[in-house]
């Protein structure tokens, strides 16, 4: 066992956890950070995307231990108590979900493109989105909400 400090969602965690142990495991098991999900285990779908120091990360492809001293925020982090995030807002606005499942890291990734880049054109948030896969909503309505949160000229930052 690893002992390992790791800020998450504003809060310090010291655990031991096994060397092996994926940062989105840690995050599920240990923590109860359930929003951020397992997909595919492979890196290949964006479902487990948190950010780690401000970027997104996929915490399937992250071992816990390399988060140690470092920052993490999920899904559950984003929102300011009640209050949606502007991509959360613009996701839910647009619909840009159907089952949910891609959701969480959907929104990490365009939280995370959009710190990089506030007022992406369509074609920077389609390449942006790249490596986070949805099985259901044919990604229209993804890049709509993306562009609608950049327009709202918020970015991916809390207002």
């Amino acid at each position: 066992m690893t002992k390992i400090t790791v800020k998450v969602d504003g809060t310090s965690y010291t655990d031991e956890v096994e060397p092996r142990t994926l940062l989105v495991h840690y995050l599920r098991e240990q923590l109860g950070k359930t929003g951020t999900v397992v997909g595919c285990d492979t890196s290949s779908c964006g479902a487990c995307t948190v950010h780690l120091d401000g970027r997104s990360v996929k915490s399937c492809n992250v071992l816990a231990v390399q988060a140690d001293g470092h920052e993490v925020t999920t899904i559950e982090g984003i929102a300011d108590g009640e209050r949606l995030s502007p991509v959360q807002e613009a996701f839910r606005d647009c619909h840009a979900l159907q089952c949910g499942f891609c959701t969480p890291g959907m929104i990490m990734q365009a939280t995370d493109l959009l710190q990089e880049k506030p007022h992406p054109t369509e074609e920077e948030v389609r390449v942006g989105m790249e490596g986070n896969l949805c099985r259901c909503t044919g990604y229209h309505n993804i890049v709509k909400a993306v562009l609608q949160a950049a327009g709202a000229g918020k970015g991916g930052e809390q207002s």
